[in-house]
């Protein structure tokens, strides 16, 4: 894209600040659904947890694509980030009765507890929602949806209970990450150089990443099982705890939707229905060894694929509910016709 027209279809936080003055007007203008679109979906809520932190339009076009009246979204605003995105995150979440802000929000710094946290608080203020949602999404401000809600209810309920996240055996080259201790020093994760004592309850550690489908039941457990909270706190001097944590906690006995701690049972991100990511070391052609998918065809940042309209094609042929990342101000076209092909596929629905 040049840069008159990224400037172009750039829209700046003060425009949602002024536009959710009216309320109405704003919903009715961006078209927000006003009601669910069928019976099956109003029987099913879903409960999200929005982790932000920039990008104000990336954030408000995601809410808009995946907004539906009986769901609920905790939205968590980074306290570091600018006073305008703080502003208009404010102003967008104000305009609806199902959408708030997290009651406790943190100062999040890359790679470190604050990320788990920031979603933990969003668990515990869905938890004590009035709505009765069946299961827990979170997401982050650069994700978009490939699925309708009506498509997600069915894959959901199609679980029986069960949780779908990534949850494999740790590669020996990430064991440095929960094997040595880490601390914040001037706004960044370092490692001290000090060993960890082994996990609580000699609990093996799984390697997942941060996106998660999981039942209410499981998301009682993280808040109140007290194996849970040894793991936690014991994590929380760890690197990249959020990309452990959930996949550890998949495959603790007893905990409700999870799997057994046979190999047998692990599971890649590829496989589960949680997260559509490309990383870089992972592109290639489908006849090598080593390809797990085709080659981006948008930027990289810290290795991961920053989707183009050339990925389109290949995103809508997977089972992922979500994929990340996209990023307006360097591809628009991806997300509006995401955006136009999944409102489109919703309504026709209906007839």
């Amino acid at each position: 894209m040049t840069k008159d027209f990224r400037k172009k279809v750039h829209i700046p936080d003060e425009f949602y600040i002024n536009a959710t003055k009216d309320c109405k007007k704003f919903r009715s203008s961006r078209k927000y659904l006003p009601f669910p679109l069928s019976q099956e979906e109003e029987d099913f809520p879903l409960a999200y947890s929005m982790v932000v932190h920039h990008k104000v339009q990336n954030f408000e076009r995601l809410l808009r694509a995946i907004y539906t009246p009986q769901n609920i979204y905790c939205v968590h605003v980074d306290n570091k980030a600018p006073a305008s995105v703080r502003s208009a995150i404010r102003s967008i979440v104000s305009c609806f009765p199902n959408v708030f802000l997290a009651s406790r929000l943190e100062t999040v710094v890359y790679a470190s507890w604050s990320r788990v946290q920031a979603d933990l608080n969003c668990m515990a203020d869905l938890l004590k929602a009035s709505v009765t949602w069946k299961y827990f999404i979170n997401l982050c401000g650069q994700d978009f949806p490939l699925k309708t809600n009506l498509e997600m209810v069915r894959a959901l309920r199609s679980l029986d209970g069960a949780n779908s996240l990534g949850s494999e055996k740790m590669p020996k080259n990430k064991m440095w990450r929960w094997k040595s201790v880490h601390h914040i020093v001037d706004g960044h994760i370092k490692r001290v150089g000090k060993p960890k004592e082994p996990p609580p309850f000699n609990l093996p550690i799984f390697s997942g990443n941060t996106y998660i489908l999981v039942t209410r039941a499981y998301v009682g457990s993280v808040l109140e099982d007290k194996r849970i909270q040894a793991l936690m706190d014991w994590a929380k001097d760890t690197y990249s705890p959020d990309e452990f944590l959930w996949a550890t906690i998949q495959r603790m006995p007893g905990i409700p939707g999870s799997t057994w701690l046979h190999p047998k049972y692990d599971l890649s991100d590829m496989n589960a229905l949680a997260r559509l990511c490309k990383w870089e070391w992972h592109e290639g052609v489908r006849a090598s060894l080593d390809a797990v998918y085709p080659k981006c065809h948008g930027t990289h940042v810290r290795n991961i694929c920053i989707y183009g309209a050339g990925d389109l094609q290949w995103m809508l042929k997977q089972h992922h509910l979500f994929a990340n990342k996209f990023d307006i101000d360097f591809d628009a076209v991806v997300v509006y016709c995401l955006e136009k092909y999944l409102r489109q596929k919703a309504l026709a629905a209906l007839e």
